[in-house]
């Protein structure tokens, strides 16, 4: 992974050109299933289990990562999902990357950030949120109207990816509010639960905006408040069927709302002191001075551009709240390229490279470039080769595309 603007110089990093992504996942038994983007597609099975034919046309637009892989994984047997550090191996069409756990990673987050903007449909932000009064106006409920038999896959798809990233301590960057964590655990609503993700309404069942006869009163409000609260019901009873397949779901009882959030989600701020906690040198050493202004840097950035750092070296967006539960190292490595060049990464390993700097303000400045200009994970020729479908011109059109565009860069 390297920053890729339109111009850079070929030794920072690959071109400045990105490509939809298709999806090959392979499950532990040796099944694939190669899923649409910008191409036509099969999807495979060596197992001989189902074999799909998936059409799509350059220039549209591709359905969501989310949508594509629940569609199939829904369909994998429960057992070989069940594993300690990643449940399916991605393949990008398209794309130059192997997947060693960073592309898995990376794509976890992607289908967070499809949830949460709407891509997919089934999260909604709180009413609180669009009144902007009251609290959790920054988190989401599971969308009631979303109940087709799509979406209903789609939920027990992200049941799926929560008990995952219990069972791989790989957390997911998901802003739910507590209303669905308490639903998740079988704790039991009431009208607090209510305020706290919508106060206007629960204020109205109070009384406060509109006239009620003294008799009809106390049924209106008991019948209101039982439909908002359990509105979402089939939704949860979904996502608690995807988790099922994966973990133990009737021990969520034992756990508080908080509690498994934090299973779930890990941490949503990036701690510098974690990091260090977690770090290996490589070919340098603790007290040089490149190191000394590599944390300083990090120290000085926003949560949100730690969340970016993170997301470049690793491909998540989330560390677990317990050091323990990273079995990775997060590796720094010095290398011999030009000075005040481009850092670059690889997310399978957690790696990261620095050539030399001659000030810090431009090793902050280089390393803001390359986590806000690097959203995706970069391209290599080989690997390029081996992610195309030969049956798709378009394919073989964009493949050698890059690898003359590569010569040229390296002449």
């Amino acid at each position: 992974r390297s920053a890729r603007p339109q111009c850079l110089p070929a030794e920072s990093g690959l071109p400045g050109c990105c490509f939809s992504r298709g999806i090959v996942i392979s499950s532990p038994c040796d099944i694939s299933l190669r899923l649409k983007c910008n191409f036509s597609i099969f999807v495979f099975s060596s197992v001989d289990v189902c074999t799909f034919k998936i059409y799509s046309h350059r220039g549209r637009s591709s359905k969501p990562i989310f949508v594509q892989i629940a569609k199939q994984v829904v369909n994998l047997n429960p057992l070989e999902l069940r594993l300690p550090s990643r449940a399916w191996k991605v393949k990008l069409l398209g794309e130059g990357a192997d997947d060693a756990g960073g592309v898995f990673d990376d794509t976890i987050t992607e289908m967070c950030q499809e949830l949460q903007s709407g891509v997919v449909d089934l999260l909604i932000h709180t009413p609180n949120s669009f009144a902007d009064v009251g609290c959790n106006t920054d988190r989401f409920l599971l969308n009631p109207a979303a109940h087709s038999e799509d979406h209903m896959i789609q939920f027990r798809f992200l049941g799926i990816l929560m008990a995952v990233a219990i069972r791989t301590k790989k957390p997911l960057d998901l802003h739910l509010a507590p209303w669905v964590w308490k639903q998740l655990c079988s704790m039991p609503l009431g009208g607090p639960d209510l305020e706290e993700v919508d106060l206007l309404t629960y204020r109205t069942l109070q009384g406060q905006n509109i006239s009620l006869t003294f008799t009809n009163r106390t049924e209106y409000v008991e019948r209101a408040l039982d439909y908002r609260l359990h509105e979402m019901d089939a939704q949860v009873d979904a996502v608690r069927e995807g988790m099922s397949t994966i973990i133990p779901v009737p021990l969520l009882s034992l756990l508080t709302a908080q509690q498994l959030e934090q299973l779930v989600c890990g941490l949503p701020e990036v701690s510098v002191d974690m990091l260090k906690k977690l770090v290996r040198y490589r070919d340098i050493t603790e007290n040089h001075q490149l190191i000394a202004w590599f944390w300083q840097s990090l120290e000085e950035f926003t949560n949100e551009e730690r969340v970016l750092f993170l997301r470049f070296v690793s491909g998540r967006s989330r560390l677990p709240t317990n050091p323990a539960d990273i079995t990775q190292k997060f590796q720094i490595i010095k290398v011999d390229r030009p000075i005040n060049g481009l850092p670059t990464a690889q997310t399978c390993f957690f790696l990261l490279r620095l050539p030399p700097y001659t000030s810090q303000a431009i090793l902050s400045e280089r390393l803001r470039y390359s986590i806000h200009n690097c959203p995706s994970i970069d391209m290599d020729n080989y690997m390029l080769t081996h992610n195309t479908d030969p049956a798709d011109s378009s394919a073989k059109y964009l493949t050698n595309h890059w690898m003359d565009f590569s010569k040229t860069l390296s002449q």
